[in-house]
């Protein structure tokens, strides 16, 4: 039977009917031992090129930095935990700048690098790669994804810690940098859905959690990095939220962050109760400036002193120029 197989085989091949294949007449000649790579390679490299399909976008992107330090709650735990400062002076144009800045010295202000590291399948309006014309945004605070135009309003880049919420958990306590800095900073910037960023505000994270609760892990975490390099607190409500939060993923990683240096201030001098504050002694140097001739010369002892003109007014000082040697009221 088998000598039968193999000589229609053989008749087929000749008149042209089948093209020969040499693992079909090995498979049907079994006296010939059988190898072990030829069927299951290609049935693994069949399944090597079965591919998840494309998102609309294109390859994800996730948003948001990176999470690659220490875990989350660990981190929390080493936060401060006071109540809210007083908005007293919160302005924040005045505050935190007025406009993006260049963070990383790319030349590039840092809503177009935020833009460019959160989105898929970004376009550029110009040759130098830093303004994005379009863009696909997987927002990770709703869950949706966002085709996204230059002007279209659709997507804004958010504060994770909000800038009022910096002001108020220490944030007055930074020097001005300090402040451009955590405005700026990568770590503290998501681009997002606007509708979403805006409903958000200021609030905390006792106030406000994203409706896409496979991102609260990472929200919180992000959040928790920021307060951590920026030195600044977290309330009792606002600590235990993230830690509800924590506790569904307990190995949440935190940023890795080295925190800042806060620049110690002097607190006003304050008299004892019934003593008046002692008065500040006047300068010795604090003495009323000489009438004087303009152009005319001056003592030895005046050079560098101010005096005013005798006619005009005007502020004059004892000294020397480029072209004269002499002393004289310039």
């Amino acid at each position: 039977m088998k000598h039968l197989i193999s000589f229609i085989l053989a008749i087929l091949v000749l008149t042209g009917t089948m093209v020969a294949d040499p693992a079909l007449l090995e498979r049907a000649a079994p006296d010939k031992p059988a190898t072990t790579s030829s069927a299951p390679a290609s049935v693994g490299s069949s399944a090597a090129r079965k591919k998840t399909p494309a998102s609309p976008g294109g390859a994800k992107v996730l948003p948001g930095p990176k999470l690659e330090g220490p875990g989350a709650l660990a981190t929390l735990n080493t936060l401060k935990v006071k109540g809210k400062a007083p908005a007293t002076g919160y302005n924040r144009n005045g505050k935190f700048g007025n406009g993006w800045k260049d963070f990383n010295g790319n030349k590039c202000d840092e809503r177009q690098d935020t833009l460019k590291r959160d989105m898929s399948k970004v376009k550029y309006k110009d040759a130098k790669q830093c303004q994005l014309a379009s863009g696909v945004l997987d927002d990770s605070y709703t869950g949706t994804t966002i085709k996204w135009k230059v002007n279209s309003g659709s997507v804004d880049i958010d504060h994770m810690v909000a800038l009022k919420n910096v002001w108020i958990s220490g944030g007055q306590q930074l020097s001005q940098d300090q402040r451009l800095a955590v405005a700026n900073d990568p770590l503290n910037l998501m681009a997002s859905q606007a509708s979403a960023n805006r409903s958000k505000g200021d609030a905390n994270a006792a106030e406000w959690l994203p409706s896409y609760k496979s991102f609260r892990c990472r929200y919180v975490a992000i959040q928790i990095s920021v307060k951590k390099k920026y030195a600044l607190a977290v309330t009792r409500p606002e600590s235990e939220a993230m830690r509800r939060v924590l506790n569904t993923c307990p190995k949440q990683k935190a940023a890795k962050v080295t925190p800042i240096k806060l620049v110690a201030t002097k607190a006003p001098r304050v008299a004892p109760k019934g003593h008046a504050a002692p008065t500040k002694k006047p300068s010795v140097n604090a003495t009323k400036p000489k009438a004087v001739s303009p152009g005319a010369y001056c003592a030895k002892a005046d050079k560098g002193s101010q005096g005013i003109g005798k006619k005009n007014g005007k502020s004059y000082t004892c000294k020397t120029s480029s072209t004269d040697t002499r002393l004289r009221w310039r």
